[in-house]
């Protein structure tokens, strides 16, 4: 007979999408994991098979929840388009008090693209709706002349998210507050 799970899935991958988030694929040792979740080393690779089915999880939580995060605040048309850029960008400044500072995708990317096309291929993915998302909020904010119509929306889209990814680096190494107020103000002025 098999036993039912004790434990809440859910929390487990939560717990350790912030241990890989704060220290990455490679650095996070399965006893971390399992200090995280609360689980044994069994019920982990029982439950999610393998350290990286785990990571993929986890990757997929994160996503899930900073594009909805990102892409109701850019859906947002009660705010101009230039605060909620504004507000994309700040949140990479001022991230929940609770979060490891920098940002899970791209930590990946720099750790894990070299040698994952695959997973390359699932970031990029949902980096597109985002950047088609805000593509065509810049667009709706041309036509009410709150962006320059001769701007190209699509390569503002693509300017907030760099400035966004340089943002969320610079927290990762401790970058002043102020530095990346004066980083997010040179920002939009393109709006």
């Amino acid at each position: 007979m098999v036993r039912p799970r004790m434990f809440d899935e859910d929390q487990a991958v939560d717990a350790a999408m912030r241990v890989f988030w704060a220290s990455g694929y490679e650095a996070t040792s399965t006893q971390e994991l399992c200090t995280a979740t609360g689980l044994g080393r069994s019920s982990i690779y029982n439950t999610f098979s393998s350290k990286r089915a785990l990571f993929d999880l986890a990757l997929r939580r994160y996503m899930e929840q900073t594009t909805s995060a990102q892409l109701e605040l850019i859906r947002r048309t009660d705010l101009p388009i230039r605060e909620r850029v504004r507000q994309i960008l700040w949140r990479a400044v001022e991230p929940d008090p609770g979060d490891p500072s920098g940002c899970l995708v791209i930590n990946t990317v720099v750790e894990l693209g070299p040698t994952d096309p695959e997973l390359v291929e699932i970031l990029d993915r949902d980096h597109a709706v985002k950047l088609k998302a805000l593509a065509l909020e810049i667009r709706a904010a041309q036509t009410a002349g709150e962006v320059d119509a001769s701007r190209d929306p699509e390569a503002l889209a693509d300017y907030v998210y760099v400035v966004l990814g340089g943002l969320r680096v610079a927290a990762r190494r401790g970058a002043a507050t102020r530095v990346q107020e004066s980083v997010i103000e040179a920002a939009l002025h393109a709006f």
